[in-house]
C-alpha cells in the first residue's frame, strides 16, 4: 500500500477491559490497550473509562466510535500500532 493510501479499520472486535483487535484496510491485523490514552484527562474519555461502555465501539466509515463520538483516527492508529510492533500480516495461503 502506498504511504498516500487511505487507511480504514475493517474490523474492531472488544478484548476485554480497554483492549481492541484491529483489523485495517491493507491486510494487517493487532490487538492494542487503550488503557494509556484513557488515563488522560477529558470530558469525552470519561465514559469510555467504563469497561461495558468502552465494549460499545462501533466502526463509522472505517473509524472505530463510540456513542458519544469519540473516535480514534485510523491512519495515526495504524502508525502507531506499527511502528510498537503490534501489528502483523495474516499468514500466506
Amino acid at each position: 500500500m502506498s504511504e498516500l493510501s487511505l487507511i480504514k479499520v475493517t474490523k474492531v472486535a472488544p478484548m476485554g477491559g480497554h483492549r481492541l483487535r484491529l483489523s485495517f484496510s491493507d491486510g494487517s491485523m493487532g490487538e492494542r490497550d487503550f488503557s494509556d490514552i484513557l488515563a488522560s484527562d477529558g470530558l469525552m474519555l470519561e465514559p469510555l473509562r467504563d469497561a461495558a461502555y468502552f465494549r460499545r465501539v462501533f466502526l463509522d466509515m472505517g473509524t472505530p466510535t463510540w456513542p458519544n463520538g469519540y473516535d480514534l483516527a485510523p491512519h495515526a492508529l495504524h502508525a502507531e500500532m506499527q511502528a510498537a510492533g503490534l501489528l502483523r500480516q495474516p499468514a500466506a495461503e
